[in-house]
């Protein structure tokens, strides 16, 4: 399954950078370790997508952690580039 999420610039150009890669996000999707992630770049101030994207596949999901801080109902993603 592939996932699309809307990616803000700054932490877009960091995905690009390769210095960023994980997802904070709500746990509101089936994510499953070897599901893909789309991560779609977008301008927030201007309210529209630049057509840029990164893909991903998951490797990793942390869940159920609010001992660690983690509030219920959220996720870390863990990402590992793809090639296409």
């Amino acid at each position: 399954m592939t996932h699309a999420a809307k990616t803000w610039l700054e932490y877009y150009e960091l995905q690009e950078e390769g210095e960023k890669l994980f997802e904070l996000r709500k746990d509101d999707r089936p994510y499953k370790v070897g599901d893909y992630f789309l991560s779609q770049e977008f301008d927030n101030e201007k309210n529209e997508y630049t057509g840029r994207e990164l893909r991903y596949i998951i490797t990793y999901i942390l869940r159920d952690a609010d001992f660690l801080g983690l509030k219920n109902g959220y996720c870390i993603l863990q990402l590992k580039p793809i090639d296409y």
